[in-house]
């Protein structure tokens, strides 16, 4: 290994992996996705020459070679993050702003390391719009919009998020492949919806970017949670467009289905706002979350 920081992260999310038992919580812990942390292991296991788990249907148990790599590794791992934790200590307290769905799962454990280093956080969520008001009146500090600021902020794309439309398997069976290739939109107007918000923004989007007209589905269920919006899907109400983030675990466990494979994944940019005046605190915020390894949202 010669990557430096690199190696640390892999070395990080090993152990992880090997405490968490799953690859679903090491993600959690690590505040990335799945996917990401898979790449990283099969990096280190390459690396190693031989496997560090052998996978199962309730997660990962660790094999000899892992286990003796945690021993040797572990305490020094640790006391490293502390020592790095412990440079550059910080004050103040930032008000930051956010979707409730992003900021639970990706948001909040992407900024844990800023709290050892002595950095409160007041979170706030909401939609972009009211977060962005909120920012403009000095309630905020700084703010991770899905959409595009206006004039007067001081706006930095932080990542891209990419939407797929799922469905439960019983659904997915319903669809006819051969019209789902000529006309994917024909293919899917059985299947009810399930929406964010009564206006369809998420899936209207969806649909007039892939399919070039509006949703004329039936709509199912309507839930203000993208959370809730999965839970629905899997229970079998309908179908729907999500974060690949929310539904990777869907997705991995066989509790919902990708309907539509689009050749280019529709992405939506999230930015980190702030206004322009900012503090150490704020600037600290900007740089951690600028440079953090958010993976494939």
């Amino acid at each position: 290994m010669a990557d430096g920081l690199t190696d640390l992260d892999l070395l990080v999310t090993f152990l992880e992996i090997y405490r968490a038992g799953s690859l679903t919580g090491a993600a959690a812990r690590r505040g990335l996705t799945q996917p990401a942390v898979s790449g990283q292991l099969a990096r280190l296991e390459k690396e190693a020459g031989a496997p560090l788990f052998v996978r199962g249907g309730r997660g990962v148990t660790p094999t000899p070679r892992a286990d003796d790599l945690a021993r040797r590794v572990g305490p020094h791992v640790d006391q490293l993050r502390a020592a790095l934790d412990r440079e550059g200590t910080l004050d103040g307290t930032v008000r930051i702003g956010g979707a409730a769905e992003f900021m639970t799962v990706r948001g909040l454990p992407a900024l844990a390391p800023l709290t050892r280093r002595g950095l409160r956080f007041e979170v706030v969520f909401g939609l972009a719009d009211h977060l962005l008001d909120e920012l403009r009146a000095a309630r905020l500090d700084v703010v991770v919009s899905s959409v595009r600021p206006r004039a007067g902020f001081s706006a930095t794309p932080l990542t891209d998020e990419e939407f797929v439309l799922v469905g439960p398997p019983i659904l997915a069976r319903t669809v006819d492949r051969d019209v789902l290739a000529a006309d994917p939109a024909r293919a899917l107007e059985h299947l009810p919806l399930v929406a964010y918000d009564g206006a369809l923004p998420i899936l209207r989007r969806y649909w007039r970017g892939e399919f070039g007209r509006r949703p004329r589905n039936t709509v199912a269920v309507t839930v203000p949670d993208l959370r809730a919006v999965l839970a629905a899907v899997i229970a079998g109400a309908g179908v729907s467009a999500l974060p690949r983030y929310l539904a990777e675990p869907a997705l991995a466990a066989g509790s919902v289905e990708q309907l539509h494979h689009p050749e280019i994944p529709p992405l939506n940019t999230l930015y980190l706002v702030t206004r322009g005046t900012t503090t150490t605190a704020t600037d600290a915020v900007v740089e951690h979350l600028g440079s953090h390894d958010w993976g494939v949202l």
